[in-house]
């Protein structure tokens, strides 16, 4: 059977291939630049590349499906389409003052920790991403790290961000 003549339930099975496959791509991207070059290196190109990828992947969503929220709601919307969300599941909160994103479990940590890698510094990275990926789907949200590696953080959450709209 060809691909094009798949039901619904193959194209979500494909779709969640197609994530995994991201997923992966991107882990052993970054332990190859970390096994020859060393951490620091692999964490400031990390940086470099997803703070691109947040503004380019928000603008295709943009592109691509329609949004209908303003503010910071706007961006939980574009965030929903957005492939990490379903890899990691963020767990997103609207509060009085904006959103809460939350990151209960961290496949890419995980399985650092798991293979005796140790967590990586990725505070910075997410910053990059998530701020972008906000400015682009609505210029006046700002994003804030409440906390993420190399921050402590307790054993249910990796990290945690706050979404508002700028004063």
């Amino acid at each position: 059977m060809k691909f094009s003549e798949t039901g619904d339930n193959d194209v979500r099975e494909y779709v969640d291939f197609l994530l995994r496959q991201y997923r992966l791509t991107d882990a052993y991207w970054f332990l190859g630049v970390e096994d020859t070059f060393g951490t620091e290196a692999a964490v400031k190109l990390n940086e470099d590349i997803w703070s691109r990828m947040g503004g380019l992947a928000a603008r295709e969503i943009k592109e691509r499906f329609p949004l209908e929220e303003e503010g910071v709601a706007r961006v939980l919307e574009a965030l929903s389409y957005f492939p990490w969300t379903v890899i990691v599941g963020y767990e997103t909160e609207e509060t009085e003052h904006g959103a809460r994103i939350r990151v209960p479990h961290c496949p890419p940590q995980a399985a650092r920790v798991r293979t005796g890698r140790g967590e990586f510094p990725c505070k910075s990275m997410h910053l990059g991403e998530f701020s972008n990926f906000a400015k682009e789907i609505d210029q006046r949200v700002e994003v804030r790290c409440v906390m993420a590696p190399p921050d402590p953080h307790p054993e249910d959450l990796w990290c945690e961000w706050e979404l508002r709209l700028r004063e």
